[in-house]
């Protein structure tokens, strides 16, 4: 079956008035442990850390969306249900095509109380692109597009949040290195928000697979991201700022505090260059009539210059190819921080020979 979109599954969880909590349906099938998984992260069981309406995050190479809806005073033949979640499962990032698509299998369901509905949708939009139901709306995919979901970021938030700090986040992004975000579970929204902004510091990478805005400190979530050398992850635990093996920038959101773990803070030293971009952010965030748009352009374009006065830096060897060595930048005597960050940067823009 050729395929419109980036779909991989969908389920739905229920609620009882017993407060058991229940998969109930899914398209294709998921295993017991998907189920377990997304259970938790719905938020419906008793300890649930969280009361979100809509969450988003990534496990196991994926994207998944949950909406949930109380059936308060609702009309609906599901009865004993107390609240729906309607879980997605993707490829990519796009949390406002999946929210809408979200609330339209939602509405489905709630209405008719038979998932067939939310499968037949769910095929026209895999097969076509799009899905047609009355009162409940039209969706296509062609109205979200991709970068327009990268382009939906509080980045302004962040830089007046931190100010000149938000130099140290911007840094561990350009050299790849690991970030953990902190913010109560109160703040989740906020959380949601703040992580998915930071990728757009680097907007010449266009890269949010490095995004994880929704973790909690469980085995099963945090085993994934060990093995990935350099990400962005959210937590609402406070506890998570005690494990400097997950991270080698801590941001707290509550404190408006950044900490650089040991092991990062020759990697993250700050020098001229440094103060220099972190100027361009904060003064971009001055000018009230700048959109988020507006200042991810300015920080884009002084990242621009960084990488074409880093590319003028590079030497040729005998097959004409252009790399950068440690040696070449001594010769220019920087200083330390400078020399350091530049050759690391190199390395990761792939200026560097191996």
């Amino acid at each position: 079956m050729a395929s419109f979109c980036d779909l991989l599954s969908t389920g739905l969880i229920e609620k009882d008035e017993s407060g058991d909590v229940l998969w109930t349906w899914s398209y294709p099938s998921v295993s017991s442990q998907q189920r377990d998984f997304f259970i938790h992260k719905s938020g419906l069981e008793k300890d649930s850390t969280h009361q979100v309406q809509f969450i988003y995050s990534r496990w196991q190479h994926s994207w998944f969306y949950i909406l949930s809806t109380a059936l308060d005073d609702v009309d609906t033949p599901l009865d004993k249900v107390n609240v729906v979640s309607l879980v997605l499962v993707t490829k990519d990032f796009n949390p406002e095509r999946y929210e809408t698509l979200c609330k339209l299998f939602s509405q489905l369901y709630i209405q008719t109380g038979n998932p067939a509905k939310i499968l037949e949708n769910y095929l026209s939009v895999m097969t076509r692109g799009v899905c047609v139901n009355g009162e409940n709306g039209k969706f296509s995919l062609k109205e979200f597009d991709t970068k327009q979901a990268y382009g939906k970021s509080q980045v302004r938030t962040v830089i007046e949040t931190f100010g000149v700090e938000t130099i140290l986040i911007y840094t561990a992004l350009m050299l790849k290195k690991r970030i953990v975000v902190y913010g109560p579970a109160h703040s989740l929204i906020d959380l949601l928000a703040f992580t998915r902004a930071l990728p757009s510091l680097v907007w010449h990478r266009q890269n949010w697979e490095i995004l994880y805005p929704f973790l909690e400190l469980r085995d099963e979530e945090i085993n994934f991201i060990k093995s990935s050398s350099h990400y962005i992850a959210g937590f609402v635990e406070a506890s998570v700022e005690g494990r400097n093996d997950l991270y080698d920038v801590f941001v707290n959101m509550s404190s408006g505090q950044i900490t650089v773990a040991p092991q990062a803070k020759e990697a993250l030293a700050m020098g001229k260059l440094h103060k220099d971009i972190a100027m361009v952010m904060v003064k971009s965030t001055e000018d009230d009539n700048n959109t988020n748009q507006d200042i991810i352009k300015e920080i884009a374009n002084k990242t621009k210059e960084l990488l074409n006065n880093l590319k003028s830096l590079c030497i040729e060897d005998e097959e004409h190819k252009s790399y950068i060595t440690l040696e070449s930048l001594r010769e220019r005597k920087m200083p330390p921080a400078t020399e350091n960050f530049l050759f690391s940067l190199a390395a990761c823009e792939g200026m560097v020979k191996l």
